[in-house]
């Protein structure tokens, strides 16, 4: 039986929609923000979405702050997807964690996050309304699938 929420997905407020636009461009020249490259289930064209990365215990999370919205849909039929960050493109298997684990990435949320933010991400009250993916680096026998790019 599938457990997972399926909370119809909240939208960013008006501050954090302005903050995306002003300063999103430099989230993601230093690396907090990335992109989310994956196919949609529908049409398998890739969507190309910008996401909070979240760095915690030596291994990085995307954390959905909007509850089950089409990345999410997306990312969880697809399984695999490509994250570029930081001038690299790196492809990933997304893990969808929960319990222990899904808290510890909510606490750096709340630990880092702006009041604009977390006021946003407690629209939807519940640790499980809010769908946290493991990046797992998928390898090549040759090593990491990363490709520099200008």
């Amino acid at each position: 039986m599938d457990t997972r929420p399926q909370v119809v997905s909240a939208t960013p407020s008006r501050q954090v929609a302005l903050f995306r636009r002003v300063f999103g461009p430099i989230m993601l020249r230093v690396g907090l923000f990335a992109v989310l490259e994956v196919p949609g289930r529908r049409t398998a064209t890739p969507l190309h979405v910008t996401l909070a990365v979240w760095d915690v215990e030596r291994n990085t999370y995307l954390l959905s702050q909007y509850g089950v919205s089409d990345w999410v849909r997306n990312l969880r039929a697809a399984g695999d997807a490509t994250l570029r960050r930081k001038g690299r493109t790196e492809a990933f298997t997304a893990i969808e964690v929960d319990g222990d684990e899904r808290d510890r990435v909510i606490a750096a949320f709340y630990a880092k996050a702006d009041r604009w933010l977390k006021q946003d991400f407690d629209r939807l009250p519940g640790a499980a309304d809010h769908p946290t993916f493991r990046v797992e680096p998928i390898r090549s026998r040759t090593g990491p699938t990363h490709s520099a790019e200008s």
